[in-house]
């Protein structure tokens, strides 16, 4: 039976004794079971710092924004990313506001504490000194760390808050969460005075079904112990993790069938099929004709190889959910179908043309301007999957398509990782798949995860093929398996095979082509730039060994020498 992530949570906060409550607590447990599973459920506290004269505000700020813009990120972003963003941004405009406020003396702080459940897992985000603990299994532990500072034995600060500088350093962990985990929230106005092992023994003794009424008493006790601070603290409890079984997830993955065999005239779901364009072990692709609007698309089905594959059938679904989700003029577009579907299969924007292997095979290789004119387009749309925290992952050139007027477009997703749904628990066995081991990035060969920089390597790759003909490291990378392998791979310098290509253009190659991706291009964008416009690092040949600055006659010079060698040893044979 499916079972669904389901919390429970209570909360509590009191001016105390103080005139004003500076506090502010929020929870958002989503109704829609879409976004239950893509973002999960979240809690959050927050203290106004109370030297800051917009405390109250500040707080809310933190809370609010919170609640309402992590849940309004893409469901293809990871919690860690949708939660950094989101904060980053609260903290960004707490800072402009206090900016403002210099000259009034007044200001806007504070502290910040969140759990967000999503799947089987925990996301914490902290940032001052409230608290997040976790009682499991009878035993109690403190999730966060305080970020005060002592001075001496009377005096102390806060050492990083929301508002105070523009840039901040957000703590955040993940841990497997069990059912009945129970998580406690406190501001310094409850932990300050009550110790936690009266904490933890309040949540022991106290009614886990009446989560609300056990937030009061704890606030209450609080109160009693002396707090002089405003008063806060939030419970939620884990009543339910989410689970699937494998029959069901298959299940569910085979609601529509497999499509027929499709032939010239055959007619699927009102489109008119043309001819078969491409066909694998793993799928097929066709033309076809929009029998309403005339429209030429382009159909890809699932190989009937894999018809009792979960795996297989996740990422074809996949496929589609990735295309409807980015729109960009370099990936091709995945039409929404507005007719009922009979079958597994979905359906492509049609793109005249011939894939950039195809075009490759045709012209050898491309000179430098057209190359230029190329790489932004690509680039443009491997940002379109970076901003949705999606990796391409086998970005190759048959995998690029290229229109009769010139555009490229990336027109494969089979591979593509998607942060959002790595998040989200399966009992389905997932495997990474690789790309074609020429273009794929030598962390993945090496077992390790994917990042932006494995995208630039592949794309790097691709460029220096189109330059030269080449591949930048021969058939010796897709041999590579271990660290050692590794060691053993240079660069080849472009120099090997076009003498008049201008230096910079192969450094610029050389650093995306860099076999530890901490050693290439932090962003795309500088490295399309510096492909286009020379880096003024990159200008001088100093330190390029002579065999690459003049290759030709360099051999030239060691094939005379050698041959003056010989004749002076003939000469002297002979004697």
């Amino acid at each position: 039976m499916t079972a669904k992530l389901k919390v429970s949570v209570g909360q509590c906060s009191t001016q105390g004794m103080k005139a004003d409550n500076q506090d502010t607590v929020g929870f958002f447990i989503p109704s829609n079971l879409a976004l239950l599973e893509t973002k999960g459920v979240a809690c959050a506290i927050a203290d106004g710092l109370s030297s800051s004269n917009e405390a109250k505000q500040a707080s809310q700020a933190c809370v609010t924004g919170f609640m309402s813009d992590y849940f309004s990120t893409p469901d293809s972003w990871s919690v860690k990313k949708s939660g950094s963003k989101v904060l980053a941004a609260i903290n960004t405009w707490l800072h402009g506001q206090s900016q403002q406020f210099q000259q009034a003396g007044r200001g806007m702080a504070s502290t910040f504490s969140a759990v967000v459940v999503k799947s089987t897992t925990a996301h914490i985000f902290h940032v001052g000194d409230s608290r997040i603990y976790l009682l499991r299994d009878g035993e109690f532990e403190s999730l966060t760390t305080d970020h005060r500072i002592r001075i001496d034995e009377n005096k102390e600060y806060l050492g990083r808050a929301f508002g105070v500088d523009y840039c901040l350093d957000i703590d955040y962990k993940t841990l497997a969460v069990q059912e009945k985990d129970i998580f406690l929230l406190t501001t310094d106005g409850v932990h300050d005075v009550l110790p936690d092992k009266l904490l933890k023994q309040f949540l022991l003794e106290g009614d886990s079904a009446d989560l609300s009424g056990l937030t009061e008493r704890i606030c209450d006790e609080a109160l009693k112990a002396g707090s002089q601070d405003n008063i806060s603290c939030q419970l939620m409890c884990i009543e339910q993790l989410p689970t699937q079984a494998p029959d069901e997830v298959f299940a569910q993955l085979t609601v529509l069938p497999f499509p027929p065999d499709l032939y010239e005239g055959v007619i699927l779901d009102g489109y008119r099929i043309s001819r078969e364009l491409h066909a694998s072990s793993t799928s097929q692709l066709y033309l076809a004709v929009d029998t309403e609007t005339g429209e030429k698309v382009v159909i890809k089905t699932p190989s009937v190889n894999f018809e009792d594959d979960p795996a297989y059938l996740e990422r074809f679904h996949l496929e589609e959910w990735v295309g409807r989700r980015i729109n960009n003029a370099h990936v091709v577009r995945t039409i929404e179908q507005k007719r009922p579907r009979r079958f597994l299969y979905y359906v492509m924007e049609y793109v005249d043309g011939k894939t950039l292997q195809q075009w490759l095979d045709d012209v050898g290789r491309l000179d430098l301007k057209t190359v230029r004119d190329l790489v932004p387009q690509l680039v443009s749309a491997l940002r379109a999957f970076h901003r949705l925290d999606m990796l391409h992952q086998d970005l190759k050139p048959g995998n690029i398509m290229i229109s009769r007027d010139g555009v490229l477009k990336i027109i494969d997703f089979g591979s593509t990782k998607i942060a959002g749904i790595a998040d989200i628990s399966t009992p389905i066995q997932r495997s990474e798949l690789l790309g074609t081991k020429h273009y794929t990035a030598p962390e993945y060969l090496l077992g390790r995860a994917g990042q932006p920089q494995s995208d630039q390597f592949s794309l790097a790759c691709i460029v220096y093929e189109m330059l030269t003909g080449h591949l930048p490291y021969g058939e010796k990378l897709a041999k590579v398996h271990t660290r050692q392998d590794l060691h053993r791979i240079e660069y080849q310098s472009i120099a090997l095979f076009i003498q008049d290509m201008p230096s910079w253009v192969d450094k610029t190659l050389q650093k995306a082509l860099q076999l530890y991706p901490e050693k290439r291009y932090q962003a795309l964008s500088e490295f399309a730039t510096d492909l286009i416009k020379p880096n003024p690092a990159y200008l001088s040949d100093d330190n390029r060994p002579l065999m690459y600055r003049y290759p030709v006659k360099f051999w030239q010079a060691c094939s005379l020498l050698l041959f003056i060698s010989n004749c002076l040893l003939a000469y002297f044979l002979l004697r």
